[in-house]
């Protein structure tokens, strides 16, 4: 399987540079299991999902603490066919296909309660894209269901889900609808705009 992201933050201050140089320093713990390249676009993050969520989390956690408006932006992808396996995403962490719905929301749920606080506050909207063979709308519509359980979610939105809190917890509902719902050999990707310290809020 190959599983990843492309990731782009976006501060809104004169001293952006600072911003995500400093910001960037947060993957570090995690680069002995992901591979991470950084070009002048956006930054590759090539590993497993259990690593993959709480590198993106500390990431946007480490911009977000600078206290200006900043928006973390991410494409994240498993199994696409167009990518070979790579043997750095081996994971245990997805689904099993052969577990209900029901099971699979609980499971999600349960891993949400034991994820720790981060301390700053994450607001989020994802998408969810569940390709291939199946029937995608009931994988979607569970995992919408389990969104709307996990404590983090907002409200729904046109084309995608508003998800607001720690960004602990955000993450991890981040983390459990990439993992939960969607084939584990078929192909999920989410769309996902997380925001800091927006002045809308103010």
């Amino acid at each position: 399987m190959f599983a990843g992201t492309q990731v782009s933050l976006y501060p809104m201050t004169d001293g952006f540079v600072d911003v995500i140089m400093s910001s960037l320093d947060a993957l570090d713990p995690w680069r002995d299991r992901l591979r991470i390249e950084t070009d002048d676009i956006s930054t590759l993050i090539v590993g497993p999902p259990e690593v993959l969520f709480p590198a993106l989390r500390d990431l946007y956690a480490k911009a977000a603490s600078t206290g200006q408006h900043v928006v973390l932006r991410a494409t994240l992808s498993r199994g696409c066919p167009g990518e070979p396996d790579d043997p750095i995403c081996q994971t245990a962490a997805l689904a099993n296909p052969k577990e209900p719905l029901d099971q699979r929301q609980q499971q999600a749920l349960a891993a949400i309660a034991e994820t720790a606080d981060k301390g700053q506050i994450a607001d989020a909207q994802f998408s969810l894209y569940v390709m291939g063979a199946g029937d995608h709308m009931a994988e979607i519509m569970g995992c919408i269901d389990f969104l709307k359980q996990s404590g983090t979610f907002d409200r729904s939105k046109n084309f995608c889900t508003r998800l607001t809190g720690d960004a602990g917890p955000v993450f991890a509902t981040l983390q459990q609808a990439f993992c939960q719902f969607g084939p584990p050999a078929g192909h999920v990707t989410i769309d996902l705009t997380v925001s800091a310290n927006s002045p809308s809020k103010r």
